[in-house]
């Protein structure tokens, strides 16, 4: 499991390695959605997504005689880039499995830090099998997209820098994948502030972590499908299930056409490119969704590599 202290640690040794990203107050999404509202923009990050805090964390702990022999990442696109940078940077290297159909854009980047991209299948579990067989094969250090407590810490981060902007935070939104944001942001605010709530956001077609939630047991959702492609995995994490189980208080969901709805109201009101996975959190705010009113209340906007073409037809398919 991961408590504050590990947090706190991640914090200073991510120092230089990552942007320290500030909340923006928007009184526009304040107007539209009745609370206070900052945006936390990772789509500002280095690599554009959060990731790179989970997957610094964690190479910047491996032994280096590990590291010089490789380190190999499952993702839909952001945790491999993420993990293609780090290692680059520690002079690993790295290897990719990404889905078919994966972002262009995202896989573009992996090989610009120098990643070996494989493509493989088309859900998380497939091309997390695939990493684990080549990790063995060619004894690389695998590095899991979100149960990883390294990674966990990593993302905590996070929650740590919303409170030192905003100490009077009442509620926290996130998007979910397989967790590991979410977990990481958690333990960092309720171990710090317990009274502030803590919502994911999931898309309605991958909402493996609210089933799970309600089944209080680990759900599997064979196939899950929408057009936040960062935000599905089959399952969550053993370890984000639990920390999720013990820090959330809740998990909402938002459909596609609400996702898409925020991707181009961010674009036009805030002037900022999000992803569609990055942009559930403001969906489930501009959908009413989000329980309340009149809250201070952070939207974390995960990531911002979205596909041109996609953001395109997105912006088309709006004014059609």
């Amino acid at each position: 499991m991961v408590g504050l202290n590990a947090i706190r640690e991640a914090r200073s040794r991510l120092a230089g390695h990552i942007t320290r990203t500030r909340l923006e107050a928007s009184a526009g999404f304040s107007r539209m959605s009745g609370h206070s509202v900052y945006l936390k923009p990772e789509n500002l990050q280095k690599t554009g997504a959060f990731k790179i805090r989970g997957a610094t964390n964690h190479i910047l702990q491996i032994d280096p005689a590990l590291g010089r022999r490789g380190v190999i990442a499952a993702s839909s696109g952001n945790h491999g880039q993420a993990v293609a940078h780090a290692a680059a940077r520690a002079g690993y290297p790295a290897v990719v499995v990404v889905p078919e159909g994966a972002s262009a854009v995202k896989v573009a980047a992996a090989r610009g830090y120098g990643a070996e991209v494989i493509y493989h299948g088309t859900t998380s579990a497939e091309r997390a099998a695939l990493a684990g067989e080549l990790a063995r094969e060619r004894g690389l250090t695998f590095i899991h997209p979100f149960d990883d407590p390294w990674v966990i810490a990593g993302q905590g981060t996070v929650g740590l820098e919303i409170l030192e902007d905003l100490p009077e935070v009442d509620l926290v939104l996130a998007p979910v994948g397989g967790g590991g944001l979410i977990a990481g942001i958690a333990v960092a605010i309720k171990e710090s502030r317990p009274g502030t709530l803590v919502y994911g956001v999931e898309p309605v077609g991958g909402n493996s972590m609210q089933r799970s939630l309600q089944a209080g047991a680990i759900a599997t959702i064979e196939q899950p499908r929408s057009v936040a492609d960062g935000l599905l995995p089959t399952r969550p994490g053993e370890i984000t299930f639990e920390l999720a189980r013990k820090y959330v208080d809740g998990v909402l969901t938002v459909t596609d056409a609400e996702i898409v709805a925020a991707v181009v109201t961010l674009l036009e009101r805030a002037r900022l490119v999000v992803e569609p996975s990055g942009a559930a959190t403001v969906a489930a705010l501009l959908s009413g969704k989000v329980p309340g009113s009149g809250r201070r209340l952070v939207a974390v906007l995960s990531g911002g590599n979205v596909d041109l073409g996609l953001l395109a037809d997105i912006i088309r398919g709006r004014d059609a």
